[in-house]
């Protein structure tokens, strides 16, 4: 089977400093709250280890069975400009694709520019490089609602 690429590029505005919107971006509990892309789906952080060459885990999938392993690698940590990790979905013991993730927070006003860049390598075919924007791009609607929940 071939492999299967893709980059992309998400810039939210958000209304909190970057020092607070990278901590809401890096923590756990923070992660669990608004990393899963819909309603129906949940992250689960099973292993937690925010620190340059620190690995996390979480599982994620369907909320009755949150089957999908995802393996976290930081790389960068330069808080509060910018994080890049890995991320490596593991489905039945296989690795389905990997993803070199860059989040970048400029000043914005009283809040925060956040761009987030993922190039994505999947091993299972195209269809998986859709689903993995299309899970970027649910996660960080329910950041922005997550962050507008919070204490500005």
């Amino acid at each position: 089977m071939p492999l299967d690429t893709t980059s992309f590029n998400v810039i939210r505005t958000l209304p909190l400093p970057p020092d607070r919107l990278f901590y809401v971006l890096t923590d756990a509990k923070h992660r669990e709250k608004w990393g899963a892309p819909d309603a129906d789906t949940v992250l689960i952080v099973e292993k937690e280890d925010v620190r340059v060459g620190g690995q996390d885990r979480h599982r994620c999938g369907p909320k009755d069975a949150p089957k999908f392993l995802v393996d976290t690698r930081w790389y960068d940590l330069a808080a509060p400009e910018r994080a890049v990790f890995t991320e490596t979905l593991v489905f039945a013991g296989q690795a389905a694709m990997t993803s070199l993730v860059t989040y970048s927070l400029t000043p914005k006003g009283n809040g925060t520019e956040l761009g987030v860049t993922v190039a994505v390598s999947s091993f299972t075919g195209p269809e998986t490089l859709g689903e993995v924007r299309a899970g970027w791009e649910g996660g960080l609607v329910n950041l922005e609602r997550h962050v507008n929940g919070l204490d500005q």
